[in-house]
């Protein structure tokens, strides 16, 4: 009898996955990969890292593929044609974003512009981040934070020269301190820190967040299973995050009643929104500052640092390279001076090998998920309403069939290309660092300006290289941001052109 029950469920088993593959195919759904097994669906493919993964089975299996992870269906997109309709013809269709453990405790119940739905909540959001915060305006207004960070920088690895350099700390507490000072004027970081038990309370909270970040809770997609300890942290590690930038709120908003002489160009960015606050307190409420500002701390730091890491890992593994950077900086910055964000216009073969390395190691290598809203089409396939849609830029970065040698670095590659990042590359979607559509991120402006003021500088004012006469391993670490798997050391010392003007920064 035991062996009878054990047959049947058997067949049952392998009809209901035969039935679901013919289905499929019947209803004009996606190419999807045989066997999708019950309950857990095509979890049981994903290894890490994700995005190398899903490069893999497209191969096999197609561009567009319609996979189930747990209850959930995902379409995993690696052509960027592919990309092109879901961003453009289908744009409204994918600008929501599903409901992920993560909106619910990280990002006010999915109210943060990151998480939060298509609609007029979510437009708000984006019209405050990209007028009032990000604007070119806005940014020019807040250059001097970023430059004085880059001379706090330079100042830093002088004392260290000759010596290693670890430059992911040094890439890491400029792009920290930029950020909270354009913020609320702060520095956490390094030297000058003004109060040290906040600082800490920050860096607690901001480690925390970037481990939760990058987990996949299985409830995600197997509802039934709960991961309470997983959601307890989130919510702990929530109320700190919200309990911090309240108090930031509260402090800025004294000392805007006790001191006007700032004006309008010192004014930080918690500032702007206050002022803002003040003439339309339900548009600009304390839970949308404190969402706007905590997006802006995670979404704009960690990526930034990561592209300057890779980008001067590949330079130091291809010498003539940056040697050809240095000279185009020589010949256009008079001696003495240094680079300033209004020469990276000038700088063509810097801004080549910036898209190069955000080509061969984006920073984001599979987009933030998106939910389509309605069903649609995408490569002549049915998509339903309801489907997570995963974009695998990393695998249209390394199509052979758009780039040739896809895994050399050659930055030359994007001479005459005027567009700095995003689709424009040819006739296509072939390069998106920073996604495209309605839900693309609106701080590209300023990681280009960080990205760009960064690495200039450190080309211009010192001589790098190796720590032996072996290449800088580039192996990837297993993260949700595409992060070095060992932080990057150098070593370097002072350029003999710029010793004079060095000594006085």
């Amino acid at each position: 009898m035991a062996v009878w029950y054990l047959s049947s469920l058997l067949l049952f088993l392998v009809l209901s996955i035969f039935t679901k593959h013919f289905l499929n195919k019947i209803h004009n759904l996606p190419p999807t990969i045989f066997p999708c097994l019950p309950i857990i669906g095509h979890l049981y493919l994903l290894k890490q890292p994700i995005y190398r993964t899903f490069s893999r089975i497209s191969k096999q299996n197609g561009h567009v593929l319609l996979l189930r992870f747990g209850s959930r269906q995902v379409l995993v997109v690696s052509s960027s044609s592919a990309a092109e309709e879901c961003f453009t013809k289908n744009d409204i269709f994918f600008a929501n974003r599903p409901r992920f453990l993560i909106g619910k405790h990280l990002a006010y119940n999915f109210t943060s512009i990151s998480w939060a739905p298509y609609g007029e909540h979510w437009r708000n959001l984006r019209r405050i981040a990209s007028l009032e915060l990000l604007s070119a305006t806005r940014l020019q207004m807040l250059y001097h934070i970023r430059a004085d960070e880059v001379k706090k920088m330079i100042r830093n690895i002088l004392e260290s020269q000759d010596n290693l350099v670890e430059l992911r700390t040094s890439l890491f507490e400029l792009t920290l301190n930029m950020m909270m000072r354009m913020i609320a004027g702060k520095r956490y970081y390094g030297q000058n820190v003004e109060d040290v038990k906040e600082a800490k309370r920050y860096r607690e909270f901001h480690a925390e967040t970037f481990t939760l970040s990058g987990s996949a809770p299985i409830g995600d997609f197997i509802p039934w299973v709960k991961s309470w300890d997983l959601e307890k942290r989130m919510i702990d590690c929530q109320k700190k995050r919200d309990e911090f930038m309240q108090d930031l709120i509260e402090e800025r908003r004294r000392k805007m009643k006790a001191d006007n002489s700032d004006g309008e160009k010192k004014k930080a960015m918690i500032d702007v929104l206050l002022s803002l606050q003040e003439s339309e307190p339900e548009y600009y409420s304390d839970e949308i500052i404190k969402g706007l500002m905590l997006v802006l701390l995670m979404a704009g730091t960690d990526t930034t640092i990561n592209t300057m890491e890779w980008t001067l890992s590949l330079l130091l593994n291809h010498p003539e390279e940056l040697k050809r950077a240095q000279m185009e900086i020589d010949n256009h910055i008079p001696e003495g001076c240094l680079l300033q964000e209004s020469d990276l216009p000038h700088l063509p073969y810097l801004r080549c090998i910036i898209n190069e390395a955000m080509r061969m190691c984006p920073a984001v290598p599979v987009l933030v998920p998106h939910e389509s809203s309605a069903e649609c089409t995408v490569g002549g396939f049915r998509i339903p309403a309801g489907t997570t849609l995963m974009v695998n830029v990393w695998a249209i970065h390394h199509d052979p069939k758009i780039w040739e040698d896809p895994e050399k670095f050659k930055p030359e590659r994007f001479r005459g290309i005027s567009k700095t990042a995003g689709a424009g590359v040819k006739d296509g979607f072939f390069l998106m660092p920073f996604g495209y559509g309605r839900r693309s991120c609106p701080g590209d402006g300023l990681a280009m300006r960080v990205i760009g003021l960064t690495l200039g500088s450190l080309i211009q004012c010192f001589e790098w290289s190796r720590v032996d006469d072996e290449m800088v391993v580039m192996t990837e670490g297993v993260t949700f941001t595409l992060q070095r798997a060992k932080p990057l050391q150098a070593k370097c010392r002072p350029r003999a052109a710029m010793a004079d003007l060095l000594s006085r920064i």
